[in-house]
């Protein structure tokens, strides 16, 4: 009771459903919906992860069976969906007796809940991205890789939204929005096939590492702009200036305040006795800078995403970033499970002539999406052996990065039903075709990597942005927990 009313203080329309609905069943709701995403995430994701694809896949693909496309277990207002179609409601009905009319109003209280919880969960996310990031090395990649990087992003971008503004006649801000989805990499399938191709020390597997951590960090302020766009229904070029300078900004003087700020947070940390004497002080660290990005016109997730860059620059961030696991492994499903549960396939069914336009839109966007990334690699100079076609096939997969920009596009309602299928289908496939073509245009490969790449990958998967995520439970796999316990063992 106590939680529905602190979460009333914020959501006016929850309070006024949890007045006319019985909060026990509110609660009762939420707790049901809560076990169909944990068991949706995790079946999913072991199945994926037993195929060798990244687990957040089988917990998006997990949320489209329990979603609103298939089974109608977890239905959200959003999406279309009424109490009546909720095989949840339905339950509740036969087992613990809430009454039809209750229902509409349990049912848009349980549906805000676990929105909540989502967004929640995309800002802790974005907050251990930036923890397990490392500004040094984001410096240290090189020339090649930033431009890499810049193409990886214009390239897309630009293609991206003038092709469904012109061909499709989609309005400006969706047409960012989608563009926007097509910027960010997710590199951590293409590190594992560099491994067993025993290139991921070459100056190829390079590039393509670092070009991916700058990209990241380039894609989050696309994110940050674009989200904020769809808040106004409008382009303002005044305001997209004003927006990019200012995450920009921002991003730098979290770079800057990281300098200051490391050893005062040590020694508050140092000082607390009590239990979460780490870990609370630095959520509240992060959700003040969640609240400043959010105060000048920014997403709450770059706020926290550059807490998290400042705090990976001290001396606690190993344990605290076992701190963070338990969290989010708790709240980070959620939000992909959202995800998929909002987005209705039925749109893209061929057999409906309305829908064909969305599957053409489909097309386009993995078109882009491929040819985008792939025209990368045209861009490193100075390199005159070097495997260009091999760079930008391991820049294509977008994995839980684009997964960030349609669960954020769709809550703001800035993408239409068909518009944000196509992009969930864009991220399936982009991921799914990653590691076959990168097998495909390495030739000869040589599957038995040396030792030394494999804990290069193992090292790889510990820092980067949104590439292994190894410490969150959303990419990592059961070895890259093992090599990261046999190595604090070894500094102990």
């Amino acid at each position: 009771m106590q939680f529905l009313d602190a979460i009333n203080f914020s959501y006016p329309l929850l309070a006024s459903t949890t007045k006319a609905a019985d909060s026990s069943m509110v609660i009762a709701a939420v707790l049901l919906s809560l076990v169909v995403i944990y068991l949706a995430s995790k079946v999913g994701g072991e199945l994926s992860n037993r195929v060798g694809l990244p687990p957040v896949l089988g917990e998006l693909v997990g949320g489209v069976v329990v979603g609103i496309s298939v089974l109608h277990l977890l239905v959200f207002p959003e999406g279309g969906a009424d109490s009546s179609s909720s095989l949840i409601m339905t339950f509740l009905q036969t087992t613990a007796g809430l009454t039809p009319e209750a229902t509409p109003e349990v049912f848009a209280a349980q549906s805000e809940v676990i929105s909540v919880l989502a967004e929640l969960g995309v800002i802790i996310l974005l907050f251990e991205i930036g923890l397990e990031s490392n500004l040094k090395d984001l410096m240290a990649v090189g020339i090649q890789a930033f431009v890499v990087a810049v193409v990886g992003v214009t390239v897309p971008f630009a293609a991206g939204t003038v092709g469904l503004m012109t061909l499709f006649g989609i309005s400006a801000v969706p047409a960012i929005f989608a563009g926007a989805a097509l910027t960010a990499t997710s590199i951590g399938i293409t590190s594992k096939v560099l491994s067993e191709l025993g290139r991921l020390n070459s100056k190829e597997g390079q590039i393509i590492l670092g070009a991916a951590v700058i990209d990241d960090v380039l894609g989050i302020i696309v994110l940050a702009v674009v989200a904020s766009l769809a808040k106004d229904g409008a382009v303002d070029v005044g305001k997209v200036i004003y927006l990019i300078v200012s995450a920009t900004g921002f991003l730098l003087g979290a770079v800057v305040l990281g300098n200051v700020f490391n050893k005062s947070f040590v020694a508050i940390a140092d000082r607390l006795k009590t239990r979460g004497e780490l870990v609370i002080p630095a959520f509240i660290f992060a959700f003040v800078m969640a609240y400043f990005a959010a105060v000048i016109q920014l997403e709450a997730i770059l706020g926290a995403f550059a807490a998290g860059l400042v705090l990976e620059e001290t001396e606690k961030r190993k344990e605290l970033q076992k701190q963070v696991i338990p969290i989010a492994d708790m709240l980070v499903p959620i939000f992909f499970v959202a995800v998929g549960a909002k987005t209705d396939l039925g749109v893209l069914n061929p057999a409906i002539p309305s829908n064909r336009e969305g599957l053409i839109m489909a097309a386009f966007l993995i078109t882009v999406a491929i040819v985008g990334k792939v025209v990368t690699g045209l861009s490193v100079f100075g390199q005159p052996e070097i495997n260009r076609l091999a760079i930008g096939v391991g820049m294509i997969p977008r994995g839980e990065v684009g997964l960030v920009f349609a669960g954020v596009g769709a809550a703001s309602g800035a993408l239409s039903k068909p518009l944000g299928a196509a992009i969930i289908m864009m991220v399936i496939l982009t991921t799914f075709l990653a590691p076959p073509l990168l097998r495909f245009v390495f030739p000869n490969p040589n599957t038995a990597a040396t030792d030394s790449e494999k804990l290069s990958l193992d090292a790889v998967s510990a820092t980067p942005l949104v590439t292994e995520l190894p410490k969150s439970g959303i990419l990592a796999s059961n070895d890259a927990r093992s090599l990261e316990a046999t190595s604090d063992s070894q500094e102990s």
